[in-house]
C-alpha cells in the first residue's frame, strides 16, 4: 500500500512537508497546493519556494498543475523538470467556486471533448510522467464513464479519484459505486481519495478494496499526523509528540514569515484540523483564535497541552 499527503491549500508547503516528514516518515508522496500557470509566467514567486529542491529536500514532492490551457502546462512542467521533478499532477478535482467558474479544477470535466484535447496535446509534448486527480464530474455522477474513456486513452502515472462530483463539494458521501467502475474499468493505476479520516474508515475500506494500490489522505492527517504509521500498525499518536511538532512548525514558520500575525494565520489555520483532538479543549481554542501575539498563543497552547489529555478519532464519527 501506498500513502500519499494530499493537497491543502494554504496548510501543506513546504514548511509543513519538511517538518511533517521530520517527525512522522512514512508517506511515499507529498502534493504541492496547486500551482497556477499563467501565460506571462509558470508560477508566482510564492509557488516557486514552494517546489524549490533546497525547500525540499527528503521529500517525495509531485507538483500539482491547474490549468485548463496545454501550453501553460508545458511550460509549467518543463520549468518543474529542470528543477528535477519526474512527475506532475494535473488538478482535476477543486470544487471552489472560483476555480469552476474559470473551467479549471473539477469545472473542467464538464467540458470532456476540450479535456480530450487538453490531454493529447500535453501527452504530445511532455517526456515526464503525469497524474491526474478528478473528481467523478460536474453535475452527476453519471458523467464519469465518459470521463473514464478519456483516461483511458493515455498512459497516465496514476489516475487519483475522489468520488463526489464537484457540486457534492465535500459534503454527502463518497459516491463508491463509481469507484468500484473505476476499479473495474480503469487501464490505468488507481488510487483512492476522500474521507479516510480514521483506522476504522481506512479498515472498512480496504475491506471492501483489498486490492487497492494507494491511498491519498488530507483532512485526516491534518487532525492527526502520525495517522499513516498507525495504519501501518505502529503506534498511536502521543500528546508530547504532537508538541514536538507544533512547536518545530511554529519556529519553521517564525524563521520564513515576518511578524506575528502572518505565523498566527498559519497555525490558527492548522488548529480548525487539529482542535478535533481536543474535544475538551474550547476555552483554550477560543483563546488561541483571539490571540494576537506569539508569546500569548504559546502560553495557551503550553496550557492546554499540560492540561487536557489528547483524544483520538477512533470510529467513522467525525467530529465537527
Amino acid at each position: 500500500m501506498l500513502y500519499y499527503f494530499a493537497p491543502m491549500e494554504g496548510i501543506t508547503g513546504y514548511v509543513y512537508r519538511r517538518i511533517h516528514r521530520e517527525c512522522f516518515p512514512g508517506m511515499d508522496k507529498y502534493f504541492t497546493p496547486f500551482l497556477t500557470p499563467s501565460q506571462k509566467k509558470a508560477m508566482t514567486p510564492r509557488e516557486n519556494r514552494d517546489v524549490l529542491p533546497e525547500n525540499n529536500q527528503e521529500v517525495p514532492l509531485v507538483p500539482q498543475i491547474l490549468t485548463n490551457c496545454a501550453e501553460d502546462f508545458i511550460k509549467t512542467a518543463r520549468n518543474l523538470q529542470e528543477y528535477g521533478y519526474e512527475e506532475v499532477n494535473l488538478n482535476l478535482g477543486c470544487p471552489s467556486g472560483t476555480v469552476v467558474s474559470k473551467k479549471k479544477g473539477s469545472g473542467f470535466l464538464e467540458f470532456p471533448e476540450e479535456l480530450h484535447g487538453f490531454l493529447e496535446v500535453i501527452f504530445q509534448n511532455l517526456d515526464m510522467k503525469i497524474s491526474i486527480k478528478t473528481r467523478i464530474g460536474k453535475e452527476e455522477e453519471e458523467e464519469f464513464s465518459e470521463l473514464l474513456k478519456i483516461y483511458n486513452e493515455y498512459p497516465l502515472e496514476e489516475l487519483i479519484i475522489h468520488p463526489r462530483v464537484q457540486k457534492d463539494y465535500y459534503k454527502n458521501k463518497p459516491r463508491m459505486e463509481v469507484y468500484k467502475e473505476a476499479v473495474s474499468g480503469s487501464k490505468n493505476p488507481l488510487c483512492y481519495n476522500g474521507d479516510l479520516f480514521t483506522e476504522e474508515y481506512f479498515r472498512r475500506f480496504t475491506e471492501e478494496f483489498p486490492d487497492t494500490r494507494a491511498v491519498m489522505m488530507g483532512r485526516g492527517l491534518l487532525v492527526n499526523p502520525a495517522l499513516v504509521r498507525q495504519l501501518q500498525g505502529g503506534k498511536a499518536l502521543e500528546k508530547e509528540e504532537l508538541k514536538n511538532f507544533h512547536d518545530k512548525l511554529l519556529l519553521g514558520y517564525e524563521e520564513v514569515m515576518d511578524g506575528d500575525r502572518a505565523v498566527l494565520f498559519k497555525m490558527k489555520e492548522l488548529w480548525f484540523y487539529m482542535e478535533n483532538l481536543f474535544p475538551e479543549g474550547k476555552k483554550y481554542l477560543k483563546k488561541i483564535k483571539k490571540a494576537q501575539h506569539l508569546p500569548e498563543y504559546r502560553e495557551v497552547v503550553q496550557g492546554m497541552f499540560e492540561n487536557l489529555e489528547l483524544q483520538l478519532l477512533d470510529s467513522c464519527q467525525k467530529r465537527d
